[in-house]
């Protein structure tokens, strides 16, 4: 039975020769981060594969000495609560490789991610203008279980599926505001 983008439910996760265990947490904020608690900003397009099965992710990161990430991403999720996501592959591209790749049909994000050690700060454009997610990966469950969110997260998302990048590509700006209220939060309007 499938419950969550893709998951399978009582799915064992175990990583394989290629995939990782993903551990993350995800938090809401209110505001982005004050600029001088950023160490490195980002430009992030996410291109969500039409068709795909398990979410297919293209990624372009543009960092702003001019360095440019290009990576294909799986990812399976698993329908558990808590920090393990599920598995995850990259698979780190050229850019003639990504540009074959972004001529597919696909659902487009984009964001800025700041990186606020320990946490990487999305802020988020286009429909999801006003949504400001913070996320933390993590090696290990204890390290992910013994964490402690800094005062500036206003409420856990982690095992909310709607703050999945994969859910929120498909997100129309309505259905955002109304689930940002449900944590008492009210981004202005564009």
């Amino acid at each position: 039975m499938m419950d969550k983008v893709g998951a399978v439910q009582g799915q064992t996760v175990h990583p394989g020769k290629y995939a990782r265990i993903e551990r993350e947490r995800r938090f809401l904020l209110a505001e982005a981060p004050a600029p001088s608690a950023v160490t490195v900003t980002r430009m992030i397009t996410d291109r969500y594969l039409v068709g795909t099965r398990l979410r297919l992710r293209l990624r372009r990161a543009e960092r702003s000495d001019g360095s440019c990430e290009l990576k294909l991403t799986q990812k399976v999720p698993v329908s558990r609560p808590g920090a393990i996501q599920g598995l995850i592959t990259n698979t780190y591209l050229s850019s003639a490789e990504y540009d074959l790749l972004a001529s597919l049909p696909a659902a487009v994000l984009t964001k800025t991610r700041f990186s606020v050690p320990p946490l990487g700060v999305d802020v988020f454009d286009g429909t999801l203008q006003g949504l400001v997610l913070a996320e933390g990966e993590f090696t290990t469950d204890e390290e992910a279980q013994s964490f402690m969110p800094p005062p500036e997260c206003v409420a856990e998302v982690t095992d909310d599926a709607r703050f999945t990048g994969g859910r929120l590509v498909e997100t129309s700006r309505q259905d955002l505001l109304q689930w940002l209220a449900e944590y008492g939060l009210h981004p202005a309007t564009p």
